[in-house]
């Protein structure tokens, strides 16, 4: 077994990877709705290649067959370019059935990484990256304190996406609070339009260590909206939504309602299941059935 420091996070599509760990936690952390990476063994860090290297050689000695690769944790994307290049190569030399890498990515992870490089990552497997944007609207990614914006998102997904990069962009329901809600679903749709993510997903903001530091950001009162407004905003993005082959999946354990489709295809079916939910027609999760 690998020597993780843990919590370690990672994409509920990622269960059948293998989590390679070449940094602990998370070099921005400054996210005022995040609390993965607060705990002091958390404090970021990059492993070192013979670290790294003695993980995949403990892998391969082990046989068990291995196609995919997770780069744990939450901003590995964050490395240079010729680090992430001599870790892709050890995995290919220690485990040559590897066939996708994958990793969480900041969109200013890639400021700093040419066109290039990229094309060159994507050719030793590094084929798909979870952007979280959590959202397209600049005055909400202000107050959370993002360090983002609608134009750094979409020059990021872009750029990996000329590389041949697939993206999966995650959206986080209910990040304006009541009070920037509408606005947050229509930027977000916008975002989305222009960026023709591969995958996208959303999920319902959940703080189980309290909401103190996004009151901070919201003048002192952050206020989620209900069950049915977070139905409302989903809907209201969905609506502005024109995507052409998207995979779309609003199914994570934080949502009320789990929705799959491929947008645009399968929009209006989606749009219908929302409006049964929101008259009582489809069951929704209960609280206790909810979780991160």
């Amino acid at each position: 077994m690998l020597d993780y420091i843990g919590p370690v996070f990672r994409p509920p599509s990622e269960w059948k990877s293998l989590i390679l760990q070449v940094t602990n936690g998370c070099s921005w952390n400054q996210c005022a709705f995040c609390d993965m990476y607060t705990q002091p063994q958390k404090r970021f860090r990059a492993f070192k290649a013979d670290k790294i290297e003695a993980d995949l050689q403990q892998v391969a000695a082990s046989g068990r067959p291995v196609s995919r690769v997770f780069l744990a944790d939450g901003d590995a994307m964050t490395l240079p370019f010729a680090r992430l290049e001599a870790i892709c190569e050890l995995i290919h030399h220690y485990l040559p059935g590897v066939q996708r890498i994958s990793s969480y990515c900041l969109p200013r992870n890639l400021s700093n990484k040419t066109p290039e490089q990229l094309q060159r990552l994507r050719e030793l497997g590094l084929s798909l990256l979870y952007v979280g944007c959590e959202s397209g609207d600049d005055e909400v990614l202000r107050r959370i304190g993002k360090g983002e914006t609608y134009a750094s998102s979409l020059a990021a997904l872009e750029k990996m996406h000329s590389a041949g990069i697939k993206s999966s962009v995650m959206i986080l329901s209910g990040l304006g609070g009541e009070a920037l809600s509408r606005q947050h679903a229509l930027a977000s749709a916008a975002l989305m339009n222009a960026a023709q993510p591969h995958y996208l997903s959303t999920l319902v903001v959940s703080l189980p260590l309290g909401k103190q530091r996004l009151d901070a950001c919201y003048e002192g009162d952050f206020r989620l909206p209900s069950t049915r407004g977070l139905l409302d905003e989903l809907a209201l993005m969905l609506e502005q939504l024109e995507l052409r082959q998207t995979i779309f999946r609003s199914d994570h354990a934080s949502n009320y309602l789990a929705l799959k489709g491929i947008l645009g295809r399968d929009k209006a079916r989606l749009l219908d299941e929302l409006r049964q939910a929101r008259d009582g027609l489809l069951p929704l999760r209960q609280e206790w059935q909810r979780g991160l």
